[in-house]
């Protein structure tokens, strides 16, 4: 005896399947060929419509590179080019600490007579503390 013979629900599961032959077997041509056209339409789905990005992808490149060019070309003049900002800025304040040294005809001549002084100080600046 096989193990699928032995389910409870076996008879009640043979006697549906049956119902569902017998009810296949009377139905009407026209519907027949609808379930045929709906089963064709489920097994083989209509290509689906080309991607409209791909549409879009070439002019919004296009854009984008224009953009770029622009900014490129019309750029703001960077900060140096104004030197009457710029001297102001560090004569007033004094924040500034540039690497470079002062302009000589803007810088005051008594810093020009130390310079081995300087030397040394920018050389023990560099040094890390040992503390």
């Amino acid at each position: 005896m096989n193990s699928s013979d032995n389910r409870p629900g076996q008879p009640a599961e043979q006697r549906a399947r049956e119902l569902w032959h017998e009810a296949a077997q009377r139905i009407d041509p026209a519907t027949v060929e609808r379930l045929r056209a709906a089963r064709r339409r489920a097994l083989h789905p209509p290509p689906a419509p080309a991607h409209r990005t791909a549409r879009w992808l070439i002019p919004t490149g296009a854009f984008a590179v224009i953009v770029l060019a622009t900014l490129m070309v019309w750029r703001p003049p960077h900060p140096s080019a104004r030197p009457a900002q710029a001297s102001s800025a560090t004569d007033a304040g004094g924040e500034f600490d540039n690497e470079l040294p002062p302009d000589a005809d803007k810088a005051d001549p008594n810093l020009y007579q130390n310079l081995d002084f300087y030397g040394w100080l920018a050389a023990s600046n560099r040094r890390p503390a040992s503390r």
